[in-house]
């Protein structure tokens, strides 16, 4: 029998990390297949003292540090080991592992990621804002401690396992379900709360990533993970909307061969895929039945509604500054939108005036080469937008209009 492979999953109490946890209970139960190390989450001590109990790693770690003695007096007597901060973050993350699962949304989650690539943990990468504002940082980090990194987020694990040895390829396609906003009108839009948003019509997510495939921003960082994961220009990068989300990306060759990975929308068919690669595992996701589908329905992005696909595409050409502000400008218009201080469309809104902003400044030539340059950009990037949406168009009454 082999040893059990060891995990730790930062972002554990998230739907990722729920979804990582219910794929490692599945195949335990089936041979003892793997043992955690080390559980993660933000801040809610609860629910990670709940999974601590449920899963036994030798360290739960709190990314709150007021949250700590809640943490400890729910785990008292039960030998597993509690932390919290920053730097208990990172000291976890580079304990020895044989996947570490990245789902800390947000750029929250990219020193914990590289600590574990320093460590030379081999990545299950969700965290796609790790690769958008510092891909090039991550994979020299992961080249030079001999880590792989495979892909967490269904479009990219399905381009993974379309892609083959890469001859020939001419481009890629992702798909995005079109969320809850797909038939909505511009005005509807406009008048969305943040429960709304939220309400995605196949996947069960976060708040602020539900919010993201509701604007399509998901999809737009999306693109830009794939172009710099599988090393194709953003112009190679093609997104279709396809509402039943059963095919999940597409590689096309330029011999005209298409080869597309289809299956039902549940996590847990990536998640296992990257836990257990360069073997399956089997999961409890239901079997899919295209007979019962019957039409697979596929449509360009409606750019006027969804400006956040040609957005990433601008922000690509302007360097590697211009997805660390995308991003971040996006992270700070999505939080004022949940807390009430900006309308829906005033995220894109937002997001491009910050770009807009930021290529004209001297800092639009920031080369990124190193965490601190991406940190100080990330807050660049965050008081821009939050400056910005003080004068946003749903302040004065009116509706966020695009340019294109």
């Amino acid at each position: 029998m082999k040893p059990a492979s060891r995990v730790s999953i930062f972002g554990s109490t998230g739907s990722v990390g729920r979804s990582a946890i219910d794929v490692i209970r599945h195949a335990n139960r089936l041979e003892p297949r793997f043992e955690i190390v080390a559980i993660a989450s933000g801040r809610n001590a609860e629910a990670l003292a709940q999974q601590a109990l449920d899963v036994q790693p030798r360290i739960a770690v709190i990314a709150d540090e007021a949250q700590l003695p809640e943490l400890k007096a729910r785990l008292a007597g039960t030998g597993i080991e509690c932390a919290a901060g920053e730097a208990a973050m990172i000291e976890a993350a580079s304990r020895p592992c044989d996947r570490f699962v990245a789902a800390i949304v947000g750029a929250a989650g990219l020193k914990s990621t590289m600590a574990a690539v320093e460590a030379g943990n081999h990545l299950a990468l969700a965290n796609k804002e790790s690769i958008v504002c510092a891909g090039s940082i991550l994979l020299d980090a992961a080249r030079k401690a001999g880590v792989s990194i495979l892909p967490v987020d269904s479009e990219h694990s399905a381009i993974f396992q379309c892609l083959g040895d890469g001859r020939m390829l001419d481009h890629l396609t992702l798909t995005a379900s079109g969320g809850p906003f797909r038939l909505s009108t511009l005005d509807e839009m406009a008048r969305a709360t943040p429960a709304q948003a939220a309400a995605h019509p196949k996947w069960s997510m976060g708040l602020k990533i539900s919010i993201d495939s509701a604007t399509l921003m998901n999809k737009a960082l999306e693109l830009i993970e794939a172009a710099i994961l599988f090393r194709v220009g953003a112009e190679k990068v093609e997104v279709l909307v396809h509402p039943q989300s059963i095919v999940h990306g597409m590689a096309h060759f330029k011999d005209g061969s298409v080869i597309a990975q289809l299956g039902s929308p549940d996590m847990r068919t990536p998640i296992s895929l990257a836990l257990g690669w360069p073997e399956r595992i089997e999961t409890e996701v239901a079997a899919l039945d295209l007979a019962q589908i019957g039409q697979l329905e596929f449509s360009p992005v409606d750019a006027r509604k969804f400006r956040s696909i040609e957005l990433a595409r601008r922000a690509v050409q302007m360097g590697p500054a211009g997805p660390v502000i995308l991003n971040s400008a996006n992270e700070s218009a999505v939080s004022a939108f949940i807390e009430g201080k900006c309308g829906f469309l005033d995220i894109g809104w937002a997001v491009e005036a910050a770009l807009d902003h930021f290529a004209s400044s001297d800092l639009a030539s920031t080369k990124c080469t190193t965490l601190e340059e991406v940190a100080s950009l990330d807050d660049h990037g965050r008081w821009l937008a939050g400056d910005l949406l003080k004068t946003a168009p749903s302040r004065a009454g009116g509706v966020a209009t695009w340019k294109g």
